[in-house]
């Protein structure tokens, strides 16, 4: 299974970037992993509606140019469906039984995602209710994709 991240602007922080090099690692045993790190767009501190929509289109079509035509894409949006982790494997599991080799997940940037991105979605998925930084979403995101694959194979990772 090919897994690809593709998400707005880089980690800052080394802890970031070391948990991500960990999962990362782990998850080379289950997957081929990307993680496509795109240019967050430059927003002033008190933008329009028309300054902020103008940055989602920008980021969505630097989004959209990643995505290959076959891939089971899976945005995160706060509005999307809630999953269990069990939840979220089944789909994993089941995405590769039906012979989907590839599953890009999407991480916007600070203000999220184009409408374009989320109707290119097969999945919009939802973490919590609650809003988190996108450099934190990219850390859990891939702990969650790792416990998903120990969960396909009955192994005690997850419990």
């Amino acid at each position: 299974m090919n897994i690809t991240i593709v998400c707005i602007g880089k980690l800052k922080e080394r802890y970031w970037a070391d948990a991500v090099q960990e999962y990362s690692k782990r998850l080379g045993k289950h997957c081929l992993l990307t993680i496509r790190e795109l240019k967050e767009e430059k927003l002033r501190d008190d933008p329009s509606k028309a300054e902020e929509d103008a940055v989602k289109e920008a980021e969505g079509r630097s989004i959209l140019g990643c995505l290959k035509s076959d891939a089971l894409v899976i945005a995160l949006d706060i509005k999307g469906t809630l999953l269990s982790s069990e939840e979220l494997s089944a789909r994993i599991n089941q995405a590769g039984i039906n012979g989907t080799s590839s599953i890009t997940f999407i991480i916007g940037g600070s203000i999220g995602l184009s409408d374009e991105v989320l109707e290119r979605a097969d999945l919009r998925l939802s973490f919590s209710k609650m809003t988190f930084p996108h450099q934190m979403m990219r850390v859990i995101l891939l702990e969650q994709i790792y416990r998903s694959f120990k969960i396909i194979k009955n192994e005690p990772y997850h419990k």
